[in-house]
Formats: structure tokens, sequence, C-alpha cells
């Protein structure tokens, strides 16, 4: 089975006497090892699908089942210890513990369940190295750059070697130089290293590094296509007629 299925969900949301229909049965499914990025507009429903693949929401019908087991059937306490060991989770606000270093930042989802192994600690090393922050590991979010931030929150996402990766609007935060940095070790976390990853973004240029996209308008599944390699321009477009 794909380390990611979503099968037929549906969500609502309810402002005061007003049902807003968020998702209207969408079926999707990752491969392992595929980069797909979900594309649409605001309020379009792709972050919700996002929330329910990480399991920060429930689906009202329909499964998420992921690394082979169904979010649905599981308890908060479950779930929650479940997102920590399978679901790597990247936001674009970064989310870093203010007063943690960047190496315990990277290292705290290890540490929220035991105390650090010396197999732990080269572990870490080693994904400060590749990320190319081993001189930063002392250094704490406030003394980081926007991309540093990002890179850690991504070594965070991965130490614990997770089903799937998800990444919601990872870019948002980021100049142009360093949104290009974190593509780029997106996709190669995907091509060179075989991570399963899903991002959300509405931007082409950004969406042009994954493998797939999949576009979501007015919360049904409209289009998906592969991308051709660098190709942002055909993208836009290709996205833009799913919009009309």
């Amino acid at each position: 089975m794909a380390p990611l299925v979503c099968e037929n969900v549906h969500k609502t949301f309810h402002q005061g006497d007003r049902a807003v229909a968020a998702l209207n049965g969408v079926t999707l499914g990752v491969n392992a090892g595929q980069f797909l990025a979900v594309m649409g507009a605001s309020g379009s429903g792709k972050s919700t699908l996002l929330h329910l693949m990480a399991g920060l929401t429930q689906a009202d019908r329909g499964r998420v089942i992921v690394n082979a087991t169904d979010l649905t059937s599981l308890g908060d306490r479950a779930l929650t210890d479940f997102r920590r060991r399978n679901i790597g989770l990247i936001f674009q606000a970064f989310n870093l513990i203010p007063t943690l270093t960047a190496e315990e930042n990277l290292a705290l989802p290890i540490m929220l369940e035991r105390r650090l192994t010396r197999s732990d600690h080269q572990k870490v090393r080693e994904l400060l190295d590749r990320l190319g922050l081993t001189s930063r590991r002392t250094h704490r979010p406030d003394a980081l750059s926007g991309g540093e931030q990002q890179r850690v929150a991504i070594g965070r996402a991965l130490i614990t070697e997770p089903a799937v990766i998800l990444a919601d609007e990872p870019t948002g935060n980021l100049d142009s130089s360093n949104s290009k940095v974190v593509c780029e070790l997106l996709r190669d976390l995907s091509g060179v290293h075989g991570k399963t990853i899903v991002m959300v973004t509405h931007e082409p240029s950004v969406a042009r590094y994954a493998q797939e996209v999949a576009v979501i308008r007015d919360g049904s599944l409209v289009a998906q296509f592969e991308v051709a390699e660098h190709d942002s321009e055909s993208l836009a477009m290709r996205y833009q007629e799913c919009l009309r």
C-alpha cells in the first residue's frame, strides 16, 4: 500500500448557522518516494487536506491512511504518538522553540520520547551536516536566518525517519534565494533519499520542484499531472486553466 492514501474525504466547517464545505470527497494516493505539490487558491481546501493527512483534524467522512494505519481509528493520545513517529511536519512559520538551540530543536521529537543515546547524537550531527547547519548548531532561532530556521525545521521533520513528510507553504516566509534552497532540498530528499513528501503551495515557482501536482478547487480534486522539470511557465498556465 502507498504510504499515504486519502479515500473520499469530506470536511465541513460551521460558522454560526452557515456550513462551509472545505472538502467534497477527495481521493488521493501518494506513492513511496513521491514529491507531490498540492495547489489551490486561498480557501480551496488544500490546507484542510494537509491537516487531515497530518491527523491535526478529523474528516467527517472517508479515511486517511498513513503507513497502513487509518488515522480515523486512533484516539487522541494514540494519534499524537503515531504522528510524532510517522509524520514529519514543516510549517510556514518554522515553529521552533526560541529557548532551544538549532541542534536541540532538530532533536526535539526524539527528546520528547527518551533521553538521547550516543547513536541519536550521531544521527543529529549527521543531519545537521547534511543540512549545512553544523556551524550553526549552538545558535538559537533568533540568531538564525529565515532559511536556516526552515532547514532546522526540515531536519526536525526528518529526524524520526517518518513515513511521510508534510510541508505547509514552507517557503511562505522566505525570500527568493532561501526559497530556492529549501525547494531544492525537498526535491533532493525525495529524488535522492526516497522521502515521501506532500507540499501545499499556491506558487508555480515552488510547485515546479515537485514530481507531480494535484489541484484543489472548491474542495474537490480537479486535476493531477506530472511536472516537466524546471518548467514553471507551462505549470503556471496549466494551473490557471484548472482554476477556470
